[in-house]
């Protein structure tokens, strides 16, 4: 199975998977977004990406299972966790992420220009100018 030249946007919260989106569209990036773990998990099933950004805190499916699962089903996938409570001892901290096959971890609240450095160092492809959603 070969995957798509995009990146999937994992995160429960409406304004900050907007947000991502929009950050990751304007640098040319195509991407598709996913409201939870199940959803994710279902959009990378139908069509693999280059690059997954999922958040750490997501109600319905943990993230150790997202982060699990994606590895066991589509290993040639990178992972990067996101958080805005990373090593707050509410859930799974930063290592643990990159522990179970996480390339990375991120503060949520990361600029745009970081993001976009983070996605062109994991391995996804170069923009393509043509965005989806």
């Amino acid at each position: 199975m070969t995957t798509t030249p995009d990146i999937l946007v994992i995160e429960d919260d409406p304004i900050m998977r907007e947000a991502l989106a929009d950050w990751l569209q304007a640098a040319g990036y195509g991407v598709r977004t996913a409201a939870d773990g199940s959803a994710g998990l279902a959009a990378v099933t139908a069509a693999p990406p280059a690059l997954v950004v999922t958040d750490i805190h997501m109600p319905g499916m943990t993230a150790p299972t997202v982060i699990s699962e994606l590895k066991r089903r589509h290993p040639p996938v990178v992972i990067i966790a996101i958080s805005g409570l990373f090593n707050s001892g509410h859930g799974l901290d930063a290592e643990a992420a990159i522990a179970l096959g996480a390339l990375g971890r991120w503060p949520s609240r990361s600029s745009a220009r970081v993001l976009r450095a983070l996605a062109s160092s994991s391995g996804a492809p170069p923009p393509s100018g043509r965005c989806r959603r």
